[in-house]
C-alpha cells in the first residue's frame, strides 16, 4: 500500500512538473514576444514617427500573465523568494527537524495558493460574464478574463505542487550556487 501511494505521488509529481515546465516555456515565449513588440514600437516611433498603438497596454496585460505562467515552475524548483538561511543551518545539526519545517512551509504555501485560487475564481467568472475590457477604446482593448484565468490556473497548479511536496518524502535540497558566487582564483 505504501509503495502504491509513493508511486501515485511520484506519477502526479511528474505530471505537475511537466505542466509547470510547459507554462514556464509559454511565459518565456510571451517575454520574447514583448521584446519584439517593444523593439517594433521603438523603431516605429523613431524612424516613422508612428508608434505602435497599444504597445503599453500589451505590456501591462502581459506582465501579470508572465509572472503567473512562470510561478508554478519557480515553486517546483524551490526558487521562490524566501530566506533559507535558517533551514540551511538547522539542516546541518537537525536534518529531520529542517525537513519538517520545509513540509510546514510547503503546507502553508499550498493553503495560500488555494486561497488565491478561491479568491480569483469569482473575479474570473464575473469578467467572463460581463466581457469587461481594459485599454483605450479605438486604440487597443483586451478582455480581462484571460489574465484572471491564468492567475486561477497558476494558483491551482502551485497548490498541487506544494501538496505533492508535502506528501513526498523529505529530501535535503542541494544549495544552488550560481557561477557568480564561486570563488575566483
Amino acid at each position: 500500500m505504501q509503495k502504491t501511494f509513493e508511486t501515485l505521488v511520484a506519477t502526479l509529481t511528474g505530471m505537475a512538473n511537466q505542466v509547470a515546465i510547459i507554462a514556464n516555456v509559454i511565459g518565456t515565449l510571451i517575454v520574447l514576444i514583448l521584446v519584439l513588440i517593444v523593439n517594433f514600437d521603438v523603431v516605429a516611433r523613431g524612424v516613422f514617427n508612428a508608434p505602435f498603438l497599444g504597445a503599453v497596454e500589451i505590456v501591462q496585460f502581459s506582465m501579470v500573465m508572465i509572472v503567473f505562467m512562470q510561478l508554478p515552475d519557480v515553486a517546483r524548483v524551490n526558487r521562490l523568494t524566501r530566506s533559507d538561511g535558517f533551514l540551511v543551518v538547522l539542516s546541518k545539526r537537525y536534518p529531520n527537524l529542517a525537513a519538517g519545517v520545509r513540509h510546514v512551509i510547503d503546507c502553508v504555501s499550498a493553503v495560500f495558493m488555494c486561497l488565491i485560487a478561491i479568491a480569483i475564481w469569482p473575479e474570473f467568472h464575473d469578467m467572463w460574464q460581463s466581457n469587461d475590457y481594459f485599454g483605450v477604446p479605438g486604440v487597443f482593448t483586451a478582455p480581462w478574463w484571460p489574465i484572471k484565468l491564468v492567475i486561477f490556473l497558476s494558483a491551482c497548479l502551485c497548490t498541487v505542487i506544494f501538496i505533492l511536496k508535502v506528501l513526498s518524502p523529505a529530501v535535503q535540497p542541494e544549495l544552488i550556487k550560481a557561477p557568480e558566487h564561486e570563488d575566483v582564483k
